[in-house]
């Protein structure tokens, strides 16, 4: 959410021997063309679900109608099994054993339908299929299989919540998800003081993570990326005992790290200059909101107010939709953001929303989509040099530092 899962898909780089992630989204080249459906006008190899998910669920958030094209072209990414890809340049191929499964596009996606409605069936396989793949201490991974990782397993957590399920009853092996945060979450004092970590080093050891700290704030408390401002409550450091411990101790540490730093956050990607996170900032502004701490998520939005603008119109949809969250949290009003019309923008990068005078059999023609994917897709993606799998584009981009 900071288009915060890539610290999730970073990991996975490293598993399979990909490249050291470059500082820039790639654009398609000339000749390919991305679908009109699509929101963004990058290359969607990487992050076209996850995208696609947060600018329909943040359109939902302020009452915009998204076009129908756009909530069908994510329906149709959906595989047989129930799970998604990143992104499936042709959706009318079989998913195989070469399809990179992907647990936090399935869950973006789970949100952004169940709150738009009318897609049941799609969100029920969904739902289906992540059961499927909890491994056994509770939580999830990127990849079906891969170790748990606090973003993974609390994106996951708010899936299920939108659909109706009960997290703490979502078991394996009779560990349920907040089993699996408990243990990434950090003890009290020291670096950490109650931070979560993205997953244990080599060695098994927990490395504070403010990406992941907002997520594992977020996943304790049961809650998907839109939330309503909590009810204020001690964030006192004390042993984590249950998951309202574990997020009152996260959230302390987020307001720690962000008062250090003048009410924003960090970045600490590996070899990267120092400089201002705007995606884990506004991450940490819902976390804060969520868990009641409405004075510091306050201080935060208004800095990004102030300072995020090239940074969103640089990073494209998924940023977009991550401050209208923020804006959301804490009642800032997302048409005057710091006096830029965050949904209008947000809606420049994609396909005109439904008006009011749509009707419903106009909405069925657009649904249709006869022949709709076949002259869209771009046919041999490259892998570009130097760009690691996640969602860098929006923001999810910290792995785990030592």
């Amino acid at each position: 959410m900071n288009v915060r899962r890539s610290a999730a898909v970073l990991a996975a780089v490293a598993v399979i021997g990909a490249a050291t992630p470059a500082a820039a989204d790639p654009s398609p080249s000339p000749s390919q063309a991305l679908p009109s459906a699509l929101y963004g006008g990058t290359d969607p190899k990487y992050d076209g679900v996850w995208r696609q998910s947060l600018a329909l669920l943040a359109q939902d958030t302020v009452g915009v109608k998204p076009a129908a094209k756009s909530v069908q072209w994510l329906t149709r990414q959906q595989c047989e099994n129930g799970s998604f890809a990143a992104y499936r340049p042709d959706p009318t191929a079989a998913c195989d054993a070469k399809t990179m499964l992907d647990t936090n596009a399935t869950s973006a996606a789970v949100q952004a339908l169940t709150a738009l409605g009318g897609h049941d069936d799609v969100t029920g396989k969904a739902v289906g299929w992540l059961k499927s793949v909890q491994n056994e201490d509770g939580g999830w991974g990127y990849s079906p299989g891969g170790a748990s990782d606090t973003n993974s397993t609390s994106v996951v957590i708010g899936a299920l919540a939108a659909a109706g399920e009960k997290p703490d009853r979502v078991e394996k092996d009779g560990k349920s998800p907040y089993d699996a945060l408990l243990k990434l979450a950090l003890p009290c004092g020291g670096d950490g003081d109650g931070a979560f970590a993205f997953q244990p080093d080599k060695k098994g050891e927990l490395a504070a993570n403010a990406d992941a700290t907002a997520a594992g704030v977020l996943g304790s408390l049961g809650k998907g990326m839109v939330v309503e401002p909590g009810k204020k409550s001690d964030t006192t450091c004390e042993k984590a005992t249950t998951p309202e411990q574990a997020a009152a101790n996260g959230a302390g540490y987020l307001t720690a790290a962000l008062t250090k730093d003048g009410g924003h956050l960090m970045s600490a990607l590996a070899g990267a200059e120092p400089q201002p996170d705007y995606g884990n900032t506004a991450d940490a502004v819902v976390a804060l909101a969520a868990q009641g701490d409405t004075a510091q998520a306050e201080k935060s939005v208004r800095w990004l107010e102030k300072n995020s603008a090239v940074w969103a119109a640089q990073s494209g949809p998924a940023a977009y939709a991550q401050l209208i969250f923020a804006a959301h949290a804490t009642g800032t009003n997302p048409r005057d953001f710091g006096g830029a019309d965050l949904v209008k923008q947000l809606g420049a990068t994609g396909p005109a929303p439904q008006t009011a005078g749509e009707t419903k059999a106009a909405d069925e023609k657009d649904d249709s989509g006869s022949g709709l994917f076949g002259v869209w897709w771009f046919v041999g993606v490259c892998l570009v040099a130097g760009i690691g799998i996640g969602f860098l584009f929006s923001g999810r981009k910290k792995k785990q530092q030592p």
